[in-house]
This record gives structure tokens, sequence and C-alpha cells, in this order.
């Protein structure tokens, strides 16, 4: 069960990253009366009466950037309205309904998730008499709020949860989807014919012959996969072509379709920007991954494996955990031992550990190490839970979550992944701040 995604959508300036913030409770976002300051999405979790949900702020629809950014801007909007369970459009009461109102429902058009209209910036009773005119966009179910006064957030959060995908608790036999990444030449192409035993991919030395993304069925040992091939890639000033450009976005499509993700290089090449860039957006997108070194029969006798493994391990530290295979595809030396892997890897993102395994090692890894001290106090740690799979997510509630620091948070992960069942996955980690005075001790006590 992934965690449910809700995404705040609109034109600019009608207070998207206030309504971000204020639903979190805390500052996060930069709130400024300058069109366009929010162009990346960001993204924080969110719990309302035990259930959890990650809630991204976007950019403006239909800005201009100065910065010439506009269509990073917007892709970034696209990505977040695909990945989401709910939509959060969000109007401005006091300036009215505006022609981008009416651009932001038309990019909507055909979306068939759930659509709430927040209507913002009522700060008085008598402005949600003025909210009515935007029944005429004709989506979702409208509730007035106001940042600043604190109007109606507990009757928003209700209208999300009630939208929000049902819990599937039940962990069901899927069909596990590889994708596979890499620049031009590397052998992606070979691998997954070699996958599907037949010449289902056109393989030439020519590089860049796939120019979409293609999925191709097989079944090994009676379990059924999907593996994606995708296009290869170069670094962005040498895409002389739209084709290209679009085959970037396509691979990260299937970057995010994917279960597992195998990324590909030539055991005779150097790591490239390109594989940089395409790692970068499997960590953004918090996939699990297994470095393919491909063709190693050309350097077998000439290079250690060892030497292959730290310059990856140099290189990409962030996936330290990540394993590392070496094959040769167009024989299908170590092909099979990489399937079962990948599927190893499979099951443990969807691996759920129970709150009091969880609690226990918690309170183990605080006691052999704890949290540093932040402005001379030691900050509070009550207890964790798992909320979600695919990836493991693991919300940490605290006394300040500011005050856990990132060298501390990547030591209680390290434990996590020693002794739990996600030790070659990603793990996402959530800090959330206790506002219930419940009564439960810290475990912690110092």
């Amino acid at each position: 069960m992934a965690i449910p995604k809700v995404a705040i959508v609109g034109r600019p300036n009608v207070g998207k990253s206030s309504l971000f913030n204020w639903l979190a409770r805390r500052r996060l976002a930069i709130v400024d009366d300058y069109e366009g300051v929010t162009r990346d999405r960001m993204t924080t979790m969110i719990e309302y009466e035990e259930k959890y949900f990650e809630l991204t702020d976007t950019g403006g629809l239909g800005i201009e950037d100065a910065d010439d950014l506009t269509a990073d801007v917007r892709h970034q909007i696209e990505l977040a309205i695909n990945s989401a369970d709910v939509i959060l459009l969000v109007v401005d009461v006091q300036t009215g309904l505006m022609p981008l109102d009416q651009l932001v429902v038309d990019r909507l058009r055909g979306v068939e998730r759930p659509v709430i209209l927040v209507a913002n910036k009522a700060d008085q009773t008598h402005h949600d008499t003025l909210a009515d005119e935007f029944h005429r966009l004709g989506r979702g179910h409208l509730v007035t709020v106001s940042t600043t006064q604190n109007r109606n957030r507990d009757e928003l959060l209700e209208l999300i949860r009630d939208r929000l995908p049902p819990s599937d608790e039940t962990a069901t036999e899927a069909t596990m989807k590889l994708t596979i990444v890499g620049r031009r030449n590397v052998g992606k192409s070979t691998f997954v014919n070699t996958l599907a035993e037949t010449d289902r991919m056109i393989v030439s030395e020519v590089p860049g012959t796939t120019r979409d993304s293609v999925d191709v069925h097989f079944e090994v040992d009676g379990q059924t996969f999907i593996a994606i091939d995708t296009p290869g890639l170069r670094k962005r000033k040498s895409q002389r072509t739209d084709l290209e450009f679009y085959g970037m976005h396509r691979a990260q499509r299937s970057i995010r379709r994917a279960d597992v993700v195998l990324m590909f290089f030539d055991a005779s090449e150097t790591i490239s920007k390109v594989d940089k860039q395409l790692i970068g957006y499997v960590i953004e997108n918090h996939k699990p991954c297994i470095f393919v070194v491909n063709k190693w029969d050309q350097l077998i006798g000439t290079v250690p494996t060892d030497r292959w493994v730290k310059y990856l391990r140099r290189t990409f530290p962030t996936l330290a955990y990540a394993p590392i295979a070496f094959i040769t595809g167009q024989t299908g030396k170590n092909v099979k031992a990489l399937l079962n892997h990948s599927t190893m890897l499979f099951k443990q993102a969807r691996e759920r550990v129970s709150t009091g395994q969880l609690n226990r090692l918690l309170r183990s890894a605080i006691e052999a190490q704890q949290p540093p001290l932040y402005q001379n106090r030691r900050p509070k740690i009550f207890y964790a839970t798992q909320v979600a799979t695919e990836p493991p997510t693991i919300v940490i509630m605290c006394s300040e979550p500011k005050a856990i620091a990132n060298d501390y948070q990547r030591y209680l992960l390290s434990v996590m992944r020693d002794h739990l069942k996600f030790g070659e996955v990603p793990i996402r980690l959530y800090l959330q701040k206790r506002t219930r005075n419940d009564g439960e001790d810290a475990i912690n006590r110092g």
C-alpha cells in the first residue's frame, strides 16, 4: 500500500503555499506575493484522525517564469497531477473568477481523480457567498477556507480523508514491473530479448534504436514479469530533436511506473552525466534499484569487479544499499540471478513491520546513540509507525522535527536497514511533531 497523495494546484497567487503550510501546521513552503515563487514540488506528510497522506505544493499554472523555467515548472505540476489520488483546486474568493482559473480547470479535464474546489481567502463569513460563482467551473465539491483566519481546516481535511483511496492491507501476488534505463547503446534491448527469449525488440549497433518505452511480458519459473525498455539517452545539450526530448520524459515516466529499476552501465565506459541524471530521478521517486554492469565478458580477467563496485559506491553514495550485478546480456550470463535479486527487492518494498517491532528497534538505536543536542536541549522521540509500503514509509513522532539532525536521521535509517526487512530498498522517513498531549513518555527521556 503506497501512501496516498494529495496535490494542490491553481493559478498563481491564490494562496497555494499558504494552504500547504496551514494544513501542515508548519512553515515549509515560501509564501510571497510575487508570482512564481514556487517552482519545484514540495511535499510533506499529513496525519488526520490516524490516516496519513502526502501533500504536494506546486507552482502556479499559466505563469511565464522570469528565469525561463516555465517548461520545468509545468513539468513538475504535471507530475504532481498525474500521481495524485486527490486534487485540491485552489481559487481566490477576493479576486473572484479569473480566466486563468478556467485554464487550470481545462488542464484537469479528463483527470478522473476526486477534485476539491478550495475557495481560499474567505476571511469572514460574508465572503462565503462570494464563492458561489466558482460553481461555474464545474469541478469538485466547494469548500471556503481562510488560512490567515484559520477557518474550516477540519472541514477541508474531512473532505480529503473521505476521498482518499481505501487502505488495502492484504498483500496480493502482483506482476513485477522492471524498468530498464541507461544511456545509449548499453545493451538494454539485447537484455530484454534475452529475458523474453524472442527478438521482440529491434536490436542494432546503431545507438538510439529504441525511441519509445515498450512493455514486454514474460514468465520465469511461473512468475510473470513486465520488462519496460526505454529509449537510450544522452546529455541534454546533445538532444537535437523533439523525439529525443520526449524520450527523456518517457524514461522518467517509466521509472515512475517501475517496481524495480535496473540501471544499466556499459562495463567498458565511464559513468556519464546522463547516468547521474537518471539515478537522481530514481532517488527522487524512491524506487528500488539495481546497478547492472553489462557486457562484463569484455573485461573478465582484466578489470576486477571490486574496482567497479568502489567506482559505483563512490559516485552514488546515497544508494550505498543498492545491489550491484555483473551480467552479459548477449549470452544471458547471470541474468537469472539478476531476476531473482529483483524479485527480492520487490518483496522488500512491500514488507510491513509491526509498530511494536519498529519501536523496540528504535529504542535500542537511541540507547546506543542519543540524538545530538539542539539549542542546548535534546529532542524527544516518542514513537514510530510504518504508514505505507512501496516504498516502506516510516513516521517518527517527536518533539521538534527540525531538531533531529540529518546525520542522525541517516543513522536511524541505517539501523532500520540492518535489522528490518528493508535492507536493499529506499525507506521514506518522515518526522512529525506530536501535537496531542496524550501523556505518552518519550523513548529518550534525557
